[in-house]
């Protein structure tokens, strides 16, 4: 990785629990794939390619099962979002890498120790490499007994003592922001059960806000003061929108979460370019997130018809590069 990178690569996007497709959904697939196949597409194997790659998302791919972790490679550092499941296959590519040398170096931000948010942590093979170096940050109380917990023996059979890299777990309360070089991270309270906190990185005049967690309590302009300032102006939100407009003003109110109605409202307001909806319902296939989008995309359209706002579910897999202009 070059110092002149802004990068991110997403790991794990489902909430609450990890989510991997059923033999049900995949048969769905296949069953809707088929009904849109031509003579013309099964003439030879590469009009049989090139069908494959003109279906949606939904159709030939899915959005991914593991839980919460976002990886941003900026400015020559590694800073990982989040330690749910897809934390799990980052280490294993990383494996590949200088982590598989004991030559790695990253930063791991912790948004909260609900479950989802730390289960990939016992299954992260850089931590059991010695020589790799990684400082783990979180604004909770008790960070590192948190962490330590989930590894106890009634819970887990291997000690968090039991890894072999450096690490070194750092509480957010004393100070307002970090820097690494170039790169700033800062942070903002969410209102969740527990707590939970959004990230900002900017480099370069580029930034993205990873914001899961978080549930915004009332709906319209100027509601979200606070969190339009954290956000504005962000090259891509990151936003938790586990529940239906719905769900998340009435049937689930309090559970800490939030939609893609309010999330679009809010992107709209703080002038937000990419706006990735996340942390996606575990009862939810593939299918019911797509049409979720195209609800958000027409209600989008209806209150601000000339908007530039990109949204999009995000799904495993997808990296964004901030620094090529193709896709900034």
């Amino acid at each position: 990785m070059t110092s002149n990178t802004f990068r991110t690569t997403f790991k794990g996007v489902r909430g609450s629990i990890p989510t991997p497709a059923s033999s049900q959904q995949i048969e769905e697939k296949l069953s809707k794939a088929i009904d849109l196949i031509e003579p013309k597409d099964l003439e030879n194997a590469e009009s049989r390619k090139n069908f494959i790659q003109s279906l949606p998302l939904e159709i030939k791919g899915c959005y991914g099962g593991n839980s919460s972790c976002v990886l941003v490679e900026v400015g020559g550092h590694n800073l990982v979002f989040d330690a749910g499941t897809g934390m799990r296959i980052l280490g294993l590519e990383w494996l590949e890498q200088e982590f598989g040398k004991g030559k790695g170096e990253a930063h791991i931000f912790i948004s909260h120790t609900h479950w989802d948010h730390i289960m990939g942590i016992p299954f992260f093979n850089p931590f059991f490499i010695a020589g790799n170096k990684f400082t783990i940050y979180g604004a909770h109380n008790d960070l590192a007994g948190r962490l330590e917990y989930q590894q106890e023996e009634d819970h887990f059979p291997v000690s968090f003592e039991s890894f072999e890299a450096d690490i070194n777990i750092v509480q957010l309360e004393e100070t307002e922001s970090l820097e690494f070089d170039d790169v700033k991270i800062t942070w903002k309270l969410n209102y969740h059960p527990g707590d939970s906190f959004s990230f900002r990185v900017d480099y370069k005049g580029k930034s993205i806000v990873y914001a899961t967690d978080a549930e915004y309590r009332d709906f319209g302009r100027g509601k979200f003061k606070e969190e339009v300032a954290f956000f504005k102006d962000a090259d891509m939100l990151i936003f938790d929108s586990q529940y239906t407009f719905i769900e998340g003003m009435e049937e689930k109110k309090d559970w800490g979460h939030s939609s893609t109605i309010i999330g679009a409202d809010i992107a709209l307001e703080a002038n937000i370019k990419k706006l990735a909806f996340y942390h996606h319902e575990p009862n939810y296939d593939d299918f019911k997130l797509a049409e979720l989008l195209k609800e958000t995309q027409d209600y989008v359209t209806e209150v601000e018809p000339d908007n530039n706002l990109e949204m999009f579910f995000a799904y495993e897999g997808l990296t964004l590069d901030f620094l090529d202009p193709e896709n900034s």
